[in-house]
């Protein structure tokens, strides 16, 4: 009942202290952004426009590294949207919690919607399914200011930086390290663990298909498996 009577700024400090600990990936991360961006050959306007915009990190590293290929424009808008696929089902998920805020807050959620802000919000959400609406969406942007004000500033740095960076410092351990801490605690049941274990499976033996295309089939076989699994376990019950 302590979450039902909590003012909305408590919440939000309960998220802003929820998303913290994140703090340790995402500068790193979005230095690497930054660095890897510049190198790419865009400047620094360009770098901070596709951060301000996009505000999807996997999804922009995906994209800087297909124009470093030059993969043709249709393949690096279907692979970047595939990678940003997730976002669609992160606003399914929380529609349940946060569906009958008022449109702008909503708007505003689906803007700042990233891994971070999602994985802590949902599982907080389902902790304390007593929270109102207001606590809900406050928590949630308590978890956004942790992190996004940080991948805005860190990705100018990165971008002015550059190569002074050393490269001895493997900014990129950042990347892994996030989604391990977002996905692991998510992985209850046995559709999670099927649909986890066949997506990095089938993204290891799909690894050398051009342009990264190899993410999208494993991420289409690990749907489909953990969708079967489920349905094969609902058919015993």
């Amino acid at each position: 009942m302590r979450s039902a009577s909590a003012s909305p700024f408590s919440a939000f400090i309960s998220g802003y202290l929820a998303g913290v600990p994140f703090v340790l990936v995402v500068i790193p991360f979005s230095l690497l952004f930054g660095v890897v961006a510049t190198e790419a050959g865009l400047d620094i306007v360009q770098t901070m426009s596709m951060s301000f915009l996009v505000i999807a990190g996997a999804s922009q590293f995906t994209a800087l590294a297909l124009l470093k290929d030059q993969a043709p424009l249709l393949i690096i808008l279907a692979t970047s949207l595939a990678v940003n696929m997730r976002m669609a089902m992160y606003s399914a998920a929380l529609v349940p919690h946060i569906g009958a805020a008022p449109m702008w807050q909503r708007a505003l959620a689906a803007y700042l919607l990233v891994d971070q802000s999602y994985g802590v919000s949902v599982q907080k959400y389902e902790r304390s399914p007593e929270m109102t609406v207001p606590q809900k969406m406050a928590y949630y942007f308590g978890a956004v200011m942790a992190v996004c004000p940080l991948w805005y500033i860190f990705t100018f740095v990165g971008a002015v930086a550059g190569t002074a960076i050393p490269p001895e410092y493997a900014l990129d351990f950042a990347v892994p390290i996030t989604f391990l801490a977002l996905v692991a605690p998510s992985l209850r049941t046995v559709p999670h663990i099927a649909a986890a274990v066949v997506s990095v499976t089938a993204a290891l033996v799909f690894a050398g298909v051009p342009y990264s295309l190899g993410l999208i089939i494993a991420a289409v076989l690990a749907m489909f498996t953990g969708a079967l699994v489920e349905i094969w376990l609902e058919k015993r019950v």
